[in-house]
């Protein structure tokens, strides 16, 4: 590809694809997962589901993520991801509209698996072709836009829960985002499929790269960084409105609006975790962020009530994107040609922790613990985390010194 070709690429252009990433997020993070989290109370005052059951639908939706994110390790190449996306898209459609008629947990379960299952492929291969577009035209530094699609859809999963709060119940509380999903995710993918990238740009036998070895002595500590910040930042996105509704009397405001508090926090964080990163460098800027999500969910368990639900939000919403944005371009940083590849066992290690919290919940209460007890479970993962990322080496010094 010329590398004047960057000349070629316009405003409007830059606009519609990251639009089109962000609205695709949206979709399969917003709508599709993360809605659950202030569904969840009402899902259980309608008497559908329990806490314990709550935390084992999460658990089989993450677990769908991970192994969506398996598969997207297996087929990375562009040609691939041109295929699998509109298919998984269409899962996700059809299993959101399946959630809208199913009323026991068994059933609720395999439905938000296989939604995971879409979630995890969707969300490596949209971020990584449209990261190999921006990449062709040198505006990577643009790549941590497409995750404001992740905020937007926090805060309109947000608003369709508490709209229809007072005349949806059970399983008819899934219809609002089940219905906006479908005009949304036909033109994002539409859009990302007309994305003109080269297929030569996934070829593992260019001279200079390193197929098949994604661990090293750089990435490994990487690995280990991310895997405490999955773990210890999905007990709060999974039940901060519960946490509320427990500690909280009937009816506050907080019950809806910790909810509301994280969607609004995390809207401009991709914006500003994407700048930030570019301004003081992204090493730098992980280790801040790791420290700020650390204090979110200590302030849930060392300060019970209206003040620490609201630090929570406040902290881990306008953080985790950030980890996850930060982190790719890290990892892509250090191995510049393992591509969609690398982003895929990321987010599959990501999702493989993200399962492990809410089964660790769910044994924990099972044993008699309570929720707000469960949430040491995240402070331990974040600390694990914040001490493997003080370990990552910056990607330029790794370079001088691998020569």
């Amino acid at each position: 590809m010329p590398l004047n070709q960057q000349h070629c690429t316009s405003p409007r252009e830059l606009f519609s694809v990251l639009a089109a990433g962000a609205i695709l997020l949206l979709v399969v993070h917003g709508l599709g997962r993360f809605i659950y989290t202030p569904l969840l109370p009402y899902l259980v005052a309608d008497g559908q589901i329990d806490a314990a059951g709550g935390a084992a639908v999460a658990t089989w939706n993450y677990l769908g993520y991970l192994m969506g994110a398996m598969v997207a390790i297996r087929w990375h190449r562009i040609d691939q991801i041109r295929v699998l996306l509109p298919v998984f898209m269409a899962v996700h459609i059809l299993t959101s509209l399946a959630q809208t008629q199913l009323d026991t947990v068994t059933l609720i379960s395999v439905s938000r698996w296989i939604n995971g299952v879409a979630n995890g492929v969707v969300f490596v291969q949209a971020p990584a072709l449209i990261l190999e577009w921006l990449v062709s035209r040198n505006r990577a530094a643009k790549s941590g836009l497409v995750y404001l699609g992740v905020g937007v859809g926090l805060l309109v999963s947000s608003a369709l829960v508490t709209l229809a709060a007072d005349w949806l119940s059970g399983a008819d509380r899934w219809w609002p985002a089940a219905v906006l999903s479908i005009p949304l995710a036909w033109w994002g993918t539409a859009r990302l499929l007309a994305l003109d990238v080269p297929v030569r740009a996934e070829q593992p036998e260019q001279p200079t790269s390193k197929p098949g070895k994604l661990l090293d002595r750089a990435s490994l500590p990487l690995f280990l960084a991310y895997a405490g910040a999955g773990l210890g930042y999905i007990l709060p996105m999974t039940f901060l409105p519960l946490l509320a509704k427990l500690q909280l009397p009937e009816g506050h405001w907080l019950i809806d609006g910790s909810w509301l508090i994280v969607a609004l926090v995390t809207l401009p964080s991709a914006w500003i975790w994407n700048n930030l990163g570019a301004k003081i460098g992204d090493h730098p800027a992980i280790i801040a962020n790791f420290v700020i999500q650390l204090l979110g969910v200590l302030a849930a368990v060392l300060l019970p009530g209206a003040t620490g639900i609201v630090l929570c939000g406040v902290l881990i919403g306008s953080t985790f994107l950030g980890a996850v944005l930060l982190t790719q371009r890290i990892g892509r940083a250090l191995h510049p040609h393992q591509g969609p590849r690398l982003s895929a066992a990321l987010v599959a290690l990501y999702g493989f922790a993200q399962m492990a919290g809410p089964w660790l919940a769910k044994q924990w209460l099972g044993m008699g613990g309570t929720l707000e007890s469960a949430f040491w479970i995240g402070v331990a993962a974040l600390a694990w985390g914040l001490l493997f990322v003080f370990l990552v080496p910056k990607p330029e010094v790794w370079h001088r010194q691998s020569r």
